[in-house]
């Protein structure tokens, strides 16, 4: 036996060392593509908040995307981790070291290129899915960078392109709806016409709160004196589970109600009879004159109607002091 030769060499009963990166690769593209197959057609369906809307629509995308794209990580860490574990570990009775390791160039910069690339690539995608749905369902604050297409219009007709004008008032401890284009009607109950771009008008009379309307994909912190702007469409019919997502206080979980999509027909049906109703019973007469936000402390409808208990039973009615210098 030569200096060069190894023992097994000698004995003649070598075997070729197998190739383990496209065993690896091979491997991998086979559980990723069953990965990806599965997460987008049987999975992205059923993903939350669904798509009863533009906005849920696109969040629902935007899940099922990134899921896509971090199962192939996923599954690669993990099949290289049972790989190294199985295929490498020490054989019973073998004390001796292990081969040298030396550094990749190759490894590494394909390593910083690829994750720099999707980065970058998840970057892009992102601000073009915050800006295709006009803010992704998202508050904007008084002056919305990104707007609903549509037509802005002193009435709100079906069929056509109108946007329709929700105000969303929260208060200790529910929220209220008042649809400027019904003549500054106001509900308790959210109706929303299917087809038909909404711009929501999110406040409060009180503490900070957040509408949160779940199936909608809509979520906008409601504050005082603050004219907080979301903007959806509404895309299928069904129910919408309304609820405030800011601490607000004792009765906070209790903050919740519901809204329907129905069809355009029923909405203006429904719409104009509330109207006639509350004009009739004297109850548009009682309320403020409508503004995209309330000063409880200088609307006498407001404070005289409200409970005093503050934080316990519901909103105090002056919360804020007397001459406040920041009180407009």
């Amino acid at each position: 036996m030569t200096t060069t030769d190894s023992p097994a060499t000698a004995g003649g009963d070598a075997t070729a060392e197998p190739a383990h990166g496209w065993r690896l690769f091979f491997i991998w593209l086979v559980l990723s593509l069953a990965a990806c197959l599965v997460i987008w057609f049987v999975w992205k369906p059923h993903l939350p908040p669904g798509d009863l809307s533009s906005s849920a629509r696109h969040q629902q995308f935007d899940i099922a995307v990134l899921a896509v794209i971090a199962a192939p990580v996923i599954i690669g860490v993990l099949l290289y981790f049972i790989y190294a574990i199985v295929v490498w570990r020490a054989k019973p009775g073998d004390d001796s070291d292990g081969a040298p390791i030396y550094g990749n160039t190759a490894v590494q910069a394909t390593w910083i290129i690829g994750t720099s690339a999707i980065v970058l690539a998840l970057a892009v995608f992102g601000t073009v899915e915050l800006i295709g749905p006009a803010g992704a369902g998202a508050g904007e604050g008084p002056s919305p960078i990104w707007t609903q297409a549509g037509t802005k219009a002193a009435t709100w007709t079906p069929g056509g392109n109108d946007i329709l004008e929700v105000q969303v008032i929260a208060q200790q401890w529910t929220f209220t709806y008042r649809y400027p284009q019904f003549g500054g009607m106001e509900s308790v109950d959210l109706y929303l016409p299917i087809n038909a771009p909404v711009e929501f008008h999110v406040t409060s009379l009180d503490v900070i709160h957040s509408f949160w309307a779940y199936q909608l994909g809509v979520k906008a912190d409601a504050n005082p004196l603050v004219d907080n702007v979301a903007y959806t469409t509404p895309e299928q019919l069904g129910s919408v589970t309304v609820r405030c997502s800011e601490l607000c206080g004792i009765w906070h979980g209790a903050m919740f109600n519901y809204g329907h999509v129905v069809s355009q027909s029923a909405f203006q049906s429904w719409a104009t009879g509330v109207q006639a109703k509350e004009q009739a019973d004297g109850l548009l007469a009682a309320l403020p004159p409508y503004s995209t936000t309330y000063d409880p402390t200088v609307i006498p409808q407001l404070g005289a109607n409200m409970v005093k208990v503050i934080g316990v039973t519901g909103a105090p009615g002056f919360y804020y002091p007397p001459n406040d210098p920041v009180q407009p």
